[in-house]
Protein backbone atom coordinates (compact mmCIF):
# COMPACT_ATOMS: atom_id res chain seq x y z
CA UNK A 1 0.00 0.00 0.00
CA UNK A 2 1.32 3.42 -0.95
CA UNK A 3 1.72 5.91 1.82
CA UNK A 4 1.03 9.61 1.37
CA UNK A 5 4.70 10.57 1.14
CA UNK A 6 5.35 8.30 -1.84
CA UNK A 7 1.99 8.67 -3.59
CA UNK A 8 2.39 11.33 -6.29
CA UNK A 9 -1.26 11.05 -7.36
CA UNK A 10 -2.70 13.02 -4.41
CA UNK A 11 -2.17 16.34 -2.67
CA UNK A 12 -1.09 19.88 -3.64
CA UNK A 13 1.09 19.59 -6.74
CA UNK A 14 3.03 22.82 -6.21
CA UNK A 15 4.07 21.68 -2.74
CA UNK A 16 4.62 18.04 -3.72
CA UNK A 17 6.80 18.83 -6.72
CA UNK A 18 8.95 21.16 -4.63
CA UNK A 19 9.34 18.74 -1.71
CA UNK A 20 10.05 15.88 -4.13
CA UNK A 21 12.62 17.94 -6.05
CA UNK A 22 14.59 19.46 -3.16
CA UNK A 23 16.39 16.24 -2.10
CA UNK A 24 16.82 15.33 -5.76
CA UNK A 25 18.27 18.76 -6.41
CA UNK A 26 20.79 18.39 -3.60
CA UNK A 27 21.61 14.89 -4.81
CA UNK A 28 22.26 16.17 -8.34
CA UNK A 29 24.43 18.99 -7.03
CA UNK A 30 26.51 16.51 -5.06
CA UNK A 31 27.15 14.56 -8.27
CA UNK A 32 28.41 17.77 -9.88
CA UNK A 33 30.58 18.42 -6.84
CA UNK A 34 32.38 15.10 -7.48
CA UNK A 35 33.92 16.49 -10.65
CA UNK A 36 34.01 20.06 -9.39
CA UNK A 37 36.06 19.09 -6.35
CA UNK A 38 38.48 17.29 -8.67
CA UNK A 39 39.01 20.47 -10.65
CA UNK A 40 39.15 22.70 -7.58
CA UNK A 41 41.79 20.59 -5.82
CA UNK A 42 44.08 20.14 -8.83
CA UNK A 43 43.62 23.79 -9.82
CA UNK A 44 44.60 25.06 -6.38
CA UNK A 45 47.29 22.53 -5.47
CA UNK A 46 48.64 21.02 -8.71
CA UNK A 47 48.74 24.01 -11.05
CA UNK A 48 46.96 25.40 -14.10
CA UNK A 49 47.98 22.60 -16.49
CA UNK A 50 46.42 20.02 -14.18
CA UNK A 51 43.28 22.18 -14.09
CA UNK A 52 43.21 22.29 -17.88
CA UNK A 53 43.80 18.54 -18.17
CA UNK A 54 40.88 17.60 -15.93
CA UNK A 55 38.68 20.33 -17.41
CA UNK A 56 39.39 19.10 -20.93
CA UNK A 57 37.74 15.78 -20.07
CA UNK A 58 34.45 17.31 -18.90
CA UNK A 59 32.59 16.90 -22.19
CA UNK A 60 33.68 13.27 -22.62
CA UNK A 61 32.81 12.44 -19.01
CA UNK A 62 29.36 13.92 -19.57
CA UNK A 63 29.01 12.00 -22.84
CA UNK A 64 29.56 8.60 -21.21
CA UNK A 65 27.66 9.33 -18.02
CA UNK A 66 24.78 10.79 -20.03
CA UNK A 67 24.22 7.43 -21.69
CA UNK A 68 23.95 5.75 -18.29
CA UNK A 69 21.69 8.45 -16.87
CA UNK A 70 19.41 7.93 -19.87
CA UNK A 71 19.08 4.21 -19.13
CA UNK A 72 18.30 5.03 -15.52
CA UNK A 73 15.57 7.43 -16.64
CA UNK A 74 13.98 4.63 -18.67
CA UNK A 75 13.76 2.54 -15.49
CA UNK A 76 12.41 5.59 -13.66
CA UNK A 77 9.52 6.17 -16.07
CA UNK A 78 8.43 2.52 -16.17
CA UNK A 79 8.72 2.10 -12.39
CA UNK A 80 6.62 5.23 -11.81
CA UNK A 81 3.96 4.06 -14.28
CA UNK A 82 3.63 0.56 -12.82
CA UNK A 83 3.78 1.89 -9.26
CA UNK A 84 0.98 4.35 -10.04
CA UNK A 85 -1.08 1.60 -11.67
CA UNK A 86 -0.42 -0.82 -8.79
CA UNK A 87 1.01 -3.45 -11.16
CA UNK A 88 3.33 -5.34 -8.79
CA UNK A 89 4.46 -8.02 -11.28
CA UNK A 90 5.44 -5.57 -14.02
CA UNK A 91 7.14 -3.31 -11.49
CA UNK A 92 9.36 -6.03 -10.07
CA UNK A 93 10.24 -7.51 -13.45
CA UNK A 94 11.18 -4.04 -14.73
CA UNK A 95 13.43 -3.32 -11.74
CA UNK A 96 15.32 -6.61 -11.79
CA UNK A 97 15.79 -6.50 -15.57
CA UNK A 98 16.79 -2.84 -15.37
CA UNK A 99 19.58 -3.46 -12.85
CA UNK A 100 21.20 -6.06 -15.10
CA UNK A 101 20.88 -3.87 -18.20
CA UNK A 102 22.39 -0.82 -16.47
CA UNK A 103 25.28 -2.82 -15.00
CA UNK A 104 26.09 -4.38 -18.37
CA UNK A 105 25.94 -0.99 -20.09
CA UNK A 106 28.35 0.45 -17.52
CA UNK A 107 30.84 -2.33 -18.11
CA UNK A 108 30.67 -1.97 -21.91
CA UNK A 109 31.15 1.81 -21.73
CA UNK A 110 34.04 1.38 -19.29
CA UNK A 111 35.89 -0.83 -21.76
CA UNK A 112 35.14 1.38 -24.76
CA UNK A 113 36.15 4.54 -22.91
CA UNK A 114 39.47 3.18 -21.69
CA UNK A 115 40.35 1.98 -25.20
CA UNK A 116 39.37 5.21 -26.96
CA UNK A 117 40.33 7.86 -24.39
CA UNK A 118 43.41 9.19 -26.22
CA UNK A 119 41.78 9.12 -29.67
CA UNK A 120 38.72 11.00 -28.45
CA UNK A 121 40.81 13.67 -26.74
CA UNK A 122 42.92 14.09 -29.86
CA UNK A 123 39.76 14.40 -31.92
CA UNK A 124 38.87 17.35 -29.69
CA UNK A 125 42.24 18.99 -30.44
CA UNK A 126 43.19 18.84 -26.77
CA UNK A 127 46.31 20.93 -26.17
CA UNK A 128 49.51 18.88 -26.30
CA UNK A 129 50.61 20.11 -22.89
CA UNK A 130 47.28 18.94 -21.39
CA UNK A 131 46.85 15.68 -23.30
CA UNK A 132 48.76 13.17 -21.13
CA UNK A 133 47.13 14.34 -17.93
CA UNK A 134 43.69 14.24 -19.55
CA UNK A 135 44.23 10.68 -20.86
CA UNK A 136 45.36 9.47 -17.43
CA UNK A 137 42.38 11.07 -15.69
CA UNK A 138 39.87 9.59 -18.15
CA UNK A 139 41.24 6.05 -18.03
CA UNK A 140 41.01 5.96 -14.26
CA UNK A 141 37.64 7.74 -14.13
CA UNK A 142 36.06 5.26 -16.54
CA UNK A 143 36.72 2.43 -14.07
CA UNK A 144 33.85 3.90 -12.06
CA UNK A 145 31.26 3.76 -14.87
CA UNK A 146 29.68 0.43 -13.77
CA UNK A 147 29.16 1.92 -10.30
CA UNK A 148 27.71 5.08 -11.79
CA UNK A 149 25.30 2.97 -13.85
CA UNK A 150 24.11 1.07 -10.79
CA UNK A 151 23.69 4.23 -8.72
CA UNK A 152 21.61 5.92 -11.43
CA UNK A 153 19.46 2.79 -11.67
CA UNK A 154 18.77 2.89 -7.93
CA UNK A 155 18.18 6.63 -7.99
CA UNK A 156 15.68 6.17 -10.82
CA UNK A 157 13.77 3.47 -8.94
CA UNK A 158 13.57 5.35 -5.65
CA UNK A 159 12.59 8.68 -7.21
CA UNK A 160 9.88 6.89 -9.23
CA UNK A 161 8.19 5.76 -6.01
CA UNK A 162 8.61 9.17 -4.40
CA UNK A 163 11.71 8.52 -2.26
CA UNK A 164 14.28 11.18 -3.07
CA UNK A 165 15.75 11.39 0.44
CA UNK A 166 17.72 8.16 0.59
CA UNK A 167 19.68 8.77 -2.66
CA UNK A 168 20.62 12.15 -1.17
CA UNK A 169 21.92 10.51 2.02
CA UNK A 170 23.99 7.97 0.08
CA UNK A 171 25.43 10.52 -2.30
CA UNK A 172 26.07 13.00 0.51
CA UNK A 173 28.22 10.48 2.35
CA UNK A 174 30.03 9.57 -0.87
CA UNK A 175 30.58 13.26 -1.64
CA UNK A 176 32.26 13.85 1.71
CA UNK A 177 34.42 10.79 1.06
CA UNK A 178 35.31 12.13 -2.40
CA UNK A 179 36.47 15.51 -1.13
CA UNK A 180 38.47 13.93 1.69
CA UNK A 181 40.20 11.53 -0.69
CA UNK A 182 40.90 14.34 -3.16
CA UNK A 183 42.75 16.29 -0.49
CA UNK A 184 44.54 13.20 0.81
CA UNK A 185 45.78 11.96 -2.58
CA UNK A 186 46.80 15.39 -3.89
CA UNK A 187 48.19 17.12 -0.79
CA UNK A 188 49.45 14.22 1.31
CA UNK A 189 50.38 11.70 -1.40
CA UNK A 190 51.62 14.40 -3.85
CA UNK A 191 49.50 12.96 -6.66
CA UNK A 192 47.88 15.07 -9.39
CA UNK A 193 45.12 14.17 -11.87
CA UNK A 194 45.42 10.47 -11.05
CA UNK A 195 44.67 11.20 -7.40
CA UNK A 196 41.41 13.06 -8.01
CA UNK A 197 40.33 10.42 -10.55
CA UNK A 198 40.90 7.63 -7.99
CA UNK A 199 38.92 9.60 -5.41
CA UNK A 200 35.96 9.86 -7.79
CA UNK A 201 36.01 6.15 -8.59
CA UNK A 202 36.12 5.07 -4.94
CA UNK A 203 33.27 7.45 -4.10
CA UNK A 204 31.14 6.19 -7.00
CA UNK A 205 31.47 2.59 -5.85
CA UNK A 206 30.60 3.63 -2.29
CA UNK A 207 27.36 5.34 -3.38
CA UNK A 208 26.43 2.43 -5.67
CA UNK A 209 27.00 -0.13 -2.90
CA UNK A 210 24.88 1.90 -0.47
CA UNK A 211 21.88 2.25 -2.79
CA UNK A 212 21.97 -1.42 -3.87
CA UNK A 213 22.12 -2.64 -0.27
CA UNK A 214 19.17 -0.41 0.58
CA UNK A 215 17.08 -1.80 -2.28
CA UNK A 216 17.89 -5.42 -1.44
CA UNK A 217 17.11 -4.93 2.25
CA UNK A 218 13.85 -3.05 1.66
CA UNK A 219 10.55 -4.77 2.55
CA UNK A 220 8.57 -2.43 0.29
CA UNK A 221 7.08 -3.40 -3.07
CA UNK A 222 10.25 -2.09 -4.74
CA UNK A 223 12.57 -4.17 -2.55
CA UNK A 224 14.84 -6.33 -4.71
CA UNK A 225 15.75 -10.01 -4.33
CA UNK A 226 18.73 -11.91 -5.75
CA UNK A 227 16.52 -14.83 -6.84
CA UNK A 228 14.43 -12.47 -9.02
CA UNK A 229 17.39 -11.09 -10.98
CA UNK A 230 16.70 -11.99 -14.61
CA UNK A 231 16.30 -10.39 -18.01
CA UNK A 232 12.55 -10.57 -18.56
CA UNK A 233 12.26 -10.10 -22.29
CA UNK A 234 9.33 -7.70 -22.44
CA UNK A 235 10.46 -5.56 -19.49
CA UNK A 236 14.06 -5.46 -20.71
CA UNK A 237 12.86 -4.36 -24.13
CA UNK A 238 10.66 -1.67 -22.57
CA UNK A 239 13.64 -0.34 -20.57
CA UNK A 240 15.76 -0.24 -23.72
CA UNK A 241 13.02 1.37 -25.83
CA UNK A 242 12.71 4.22 -23.33
CA UNK A 243 16.25 4.31 -21.94
CA UNK A 244 18.38 4.06 -25.09
CA UNK A 245 16.79 7.06 -26.87
CA UNK A 246 17.00 9.00 -23.59
CA UNK A 247 20.68 8.07 -23.26
CA UNK A 248 21.35 8.93 -26.89
CA UNK A 249 19.54 12.21 -26.32
CA UNK A 250 21.94 13.04 -23.49
CA UNK A 251 24.87 11.88 -25.59
CA UNK A 252 23.77 13.98 -28.56
CA UNK A 253 24.06 17.12 -26.49
CA UNK A 254 27.57 16.04 -25.60
CA UNK A 255 28.49 15.26 -29.20
CA UNK A 256 27.42 18.77 -30.14
CA UNK A 257 29.44 20.09 -27.20
CA UNK A 258 32.49 18.24 -28.51
CA UNK A 259 32.41 20.60 -31.49
CA UNK A 260 32.07 23.52 -29.09
CA UNK A 261 35.06 22.26 -27.08
CA UNK A 262 36.99 21.94 -30.32
CA UNK A 263 36.13 25.59 -31.01
CA UNK A 264 37.36 26.60 -27.54
CA UNK A 265 40.57 24.66 -28.18
CA UNK A 266 41.38 26.96 -31.12
CA UNK A 267 42.19 29.65 -28.56
CA UNK A 268 45.24 29.67 -26.26
CA UNK A 269 45.64 27.59 -23.10
CA UNK A 270 44.48 30.47 -20.86
CA UNK A 271 41.10 30.56 -22.60
CA UNK A 272 40.81 26.76 -22.40
CA UNK A 273 41.55 26.87 -18.67
CA UNK A 274 39.10 29.74 -18.11
CA UNK A 275 36.42 27.88 -20.02
CA UNK A 276 37.12 24.75 -17.94
CA UNK A 277 36.68 26.69 -14.71
CA UNK A 278 33.50 28.47 -15.87
CA UNK A 279 31.98 25.27 -17.29
CA UNK A 280 31.62 24.01 -13.72
CA UNK A 281 28.68 26.39 -13.46
CA UNK A 282 26.95 24.52 -16.28
CA UNK A 283 26.84 21.26 -14.37
CA UNK A 284 25.77 23.05 -11.19
CA UNK A 285 22.84 24.89 -12.80
CA UNK A 286 21.81 22.07 -15.15
CA UNK A 287 21.66 19.55 -12.34
CA UNK A 288 19.61 21.79 -10.07
CA UNK A 289 17.17 22.32 -12.94
CA UNK A 290 17.31 18.59 -13.74
CA UNK A 291 15.62 17.83 -10.41
CA UNK A 292 12.44 19.28 -11.89
CA UNK A 293 12.89 17.32 -15.14
CA UNK A 294 13.01 14.08 -13.15
CA UNK A 295 10.06 15.28 -11.07
CA UNK A 296 8.19 15.89 -14.32
CA UNK A 297 8.80 12.31 -15.52
CA UNK A 298 7.97 10.76 -12.15
CA UNK A 299 4.79 12.77 -11.51
CA UNK A 300 3.50 12.39 -15.05
CA UNK A 301 4.43 8.69 -15.06
CA UNK A 302 2.59 7.90 -11.81
CA UNK A 303 -0.46 9.96 -12.69
CA UNK A 304 -0.56 8.60 -16.24
CA UNK A 305 -0.41 5.08 -14.82
CA UNK A 306 -3.18 5.92 -12.34
CA UNK A 307 -5.32 7.51 -15.08
CA UNK A 308 -5.52 11.01 -13.47
CA UNK A 309 -5.61 13.32 -16.50
CA UNK A 310 -5.73 16.69 -14.72
CA UNK A 311 -2.64 16.03 -12.62
CA UNK A 312 -0.68 14.90 -15.69
CA UNK A 313 -1.22 18.31 -17.31
CA UNK A 314 -0.60 20.34 -14.15
CA UNK A 315 2.60 18.42 -13.39
CA UNK A 316 4.03 19.55 -16.73
CA UNK A 317 3.34 23.26 -16.25
CA UNK A 318 4.41 23.34 -12.61
CA UNK A 319 7.73 21.66 -13.37
CA UNK A 320 8.41 24.11 -16.21
CA UNK A 321 7.68 27.07 -13.93
CA UNK A 322 10.06 25.82 -11.24
CA UNK A 323 12.79 24.87 -13.73
CA UNK A 324 12.82 28.12 -15.69
CA UNK A 325 12.62 30.17 -12.49
CA UNK A 326 15.57 28.47 -10.77
CA UNK A 327 17.62 28.67 -13.98
CA UNK A 328 17.09 32.42 -14.25
CA UNK A 329 17.86 33.01 -10.56
CA UNK A 330 21.03 30.90 -10.49
CA UNK A 331 22.24 32.34 -13.78
CA UNK A 332 21.76 35.87 -12.50
CA UNK A 333 23.69 35.10 -9.31
CA UNK A 334 26.59 33.70 -11.38
CA UNK A 335 26.74 36.89 -13.43
CA UNK A 336 26.84 38.97 -10.23
CA UNK A 337 29.23 36.76 -8.25
CA UNK A 338 31.18 35.06 -11.02
CA UNK A 339 34.67 35.99 -9.85
CA UNK A 340 34.33 34.54 -6.34
CA UNK A 341 32.91 31.37 -7.92
CA UNK A 342 35.79 31.07 -10.40
CA UNK A 343 38.30 31.74 -7.62
CA UNK A 344 37.43 28.31 -6.24
CA UNK A 345 39.27 26.81 -9.22
CA UNK A 346 42.10 29.19 -10.08
CA UNK A 347 44.13 32.09 -8.73
CA UNK A 348 45.28 33.31 -12.17
CA UNK A 349 43.79 36.69 -13.17
CA UNK A 350 43.96 35.97 -16.95
CA UNK A 351 42.15 32.66 -16.40
CA UNK A 352 39.54 34.41 -14.23
CA UNK A 353 38.94 36.99 -16.96
CA UNK A 354 38.52 34.29 -19.60
CA UNK A 355 36.09 32.42 -17.36
CA UNK A 356 33.98 35.54 -16.76
CA UNK A 357 33.52 35.99 -20.50
CA UNK A 358 31.68 32.67 -20.56
CA UNK A 359 29.73 33.21 -17.34
CA UNK A 360 28.30 36.57 -18.45
CA UNK A 361 26.67 35.00 -21.50
CA UNK A 362 25.72 31.61 -20.06
CA UNK A 363 24.33 33.06 -16.83
CA UNK A 364 21.66 34.91 -18.79
CA UNK A 365 20.87 31.87 -20.94
CA UNK A 366 20.34 28.93 -18.56
CA UNK A 367 16.64 29.55 -17.91
CA UNK A 368 15.79 29.06 -21.59
CA UNK A 369 16.78 25.39 -21.42
CA UNK A 370 14.03 24.66 -18.89
CA UNK A 371 11.16 24.62 -21.39
CA UNK A 372 13.06 22.28 -23.71
CA UNK A 373 14.18 19.79 -21.08
CA UNK A 374 10.89 19.68 -19.14
CA UNK A 375 9.00 19.04 -22.36
CA UNK A 376 11.37 16.20 -23.24
CA UNK A 377 10.86 14.75 -19.74
CA UNK A 378 7.09 15.12 -20.13
CA UNK A 379 7.15 13.19 -23.41
CA UNK A 380 9.22 10.50 -21.69
CA UNK A 381 6.69 10.32 -18.86
CA UNK A 382 4.02 9.57 -21.45
CA UNK A 383 6.21 6.84 -22.96
CA UNK A 384 7.39 8.82 -26.01
CA UNK A 385 11.14 9.16 -26.56
CA UNK A 386 11.99 8.55 -30.21
CA UNK A 387 10.57 11.73 -31.79
CA UNK A 388 11.91 14.01 -28.98
CA UNK A 389 15.33 12.43 -29.56
CA UNK A 390 15.15 13.17 -33.29
CA UNK A 391 14.16 16.76 -32.52
CA UNK A 392 17.17 17.09 -30.22
CA UNK A 393 19.45 15.69 -32.93
CA UNK A 394 18.24 18.30 -35.40
CA UNK A 395 17.69 21.22 -33.05
CA UNK A 396 20.66 20.92 -30.71
CA UNK A 397 23.31 18.76 -32.31
CA UNK A 398 22.72 19.72 -35.94
CA UNK A 399 22.09 23.38 -35.21
CA UNK A 400 25.10 23.71 -32.92
CA UNK A 401 27.48 22.07 -35.38
CA UNK A 402 26.11 24.30 -38.15
CA UNK A 403 26.60 27.35 -35.92
CA UNK A 404 30.23 26.42 -35.18
CA UNK A 405 31.04 26.10 -38.88
CA UNK A 406 29.15 29.23 -39.96
CA UNK A 407 28.57 31.95 -37.31
CA UNK A 408 31.62 31.10 -35.20
CA UNK A 409 33.79 30.43 -38.24
CA UNK A 410 32.89 33.89 -39.56
CA UNK A 411 33.29 35.96 -36.36
CA UNK A 412 35.89 33.79 -34.59
CA UNK A 413 35.13 35.23 -31.13
CA UNK A 414 34.23 33.54 -27.85
CA UNK A 415 30.99 35.53 -27.72
CA UNK A 416 29.90 34.19 -31.11
CA UNK A 417 30.66 30.66 -29.85
CA UNK A 418 28.83 30.89 -26.52
CA UNK A 419 25.69 32.49 -28.00
CA UNK A 420 24.84 29.26 -29.78
CA UNK A 421 23.53 27.83 -26.50
CA UNK A 422 20.59 30.18 -26.07
CA UNK A 423 19.63 30.00 -29.75
CA UNK A 424 19.73 26.20 -29.86
CA UNK A 425 17.73 25.91 -26.62
CA UNK A 426 15.08 28.28 -27.93
CA UNK A 427 14.66 26.58 -31.31
CA UNK A 428 14.69 23.03 -29.90
CA UNK A 429 12.33 23.95 -27.06
CA UNK A 430 9.76 25.37 -29.48
CA UNK A 431 9.91 22.24 -31.65
CA UNK A 432 9.52 19.96 -28.59
CA UNK A 433 6.43 21.88 -27.41
CA UNK A 434 4.85 21.67 -30.87
CA UNK A 435 5.33 17.88 -30.76
CA UNK A 436 4.19 17.50 -27.15
CA UNK A 437 0.80 19.19 -27.59
CA UNK A 438 -0.72 16.66 -30.03
CA UNK A 439 1.11 13.80 -28.27
CA UNK A 440 -0.46 14.79 -24.95
CA UNK A 441 -3.93 15.15 -26.45
CA UNK A 442 -3.72 11.72 -28.06
CA UNK A 443 -2.54 9.99 -24.87
CA UNK A 444 -5.22 11.71 -22.77
CA UNK A 445 -7.97 10.79 -25.23
CA UNK A 446 -6.86 7.16 -25.08
CA UNK A 447 -6.85 7.34 -21.29
CA UNK A 448 -10.43 8.68 -21.29
CA UNK A 449 -11.69 6.09 -23.76
CA UNK A 450 -10.13 3.22 -21.84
Amino acid sequence: MKNELKDLTKGCLWRQVLLFSLPLMLSNVLQVLFNMSDIAVVGRFSGEHALGSVGSTATLVTLFTGLLIGLGSGVNVLTARYYGAGNRKALRETMHSGLLICLLAGMVLMGAGMLLARQLLQLLNTKEELLEGAVLYLKIYFVGLPALAVYNFGNGVLSAVGDTRHPLYFLGAAGILNVGLNLFFVIVCRMSVEGVAMASVISQYASAAAIVLFLFRSKEIYGMRVRELALHRKRALDVLVLGVPAGLQNAIFCVANLFIQAGVNTFDAVVVEGNSAAANADGLVYDVMAAFYMACSSFMGQNFGAGIKERVRKSYFICIAYSVGIGLVMGGLLVLFGKPFLSLFTKSEPVLAAGMERLKIMGLSYGFSGVMDCTIAACRGLGKTMVPTIIVILGSCGFRVLWVYTIFAYFGTLTSLYLLYIFSWGITGLAEVLYFIPCYRKQMSQMTSS
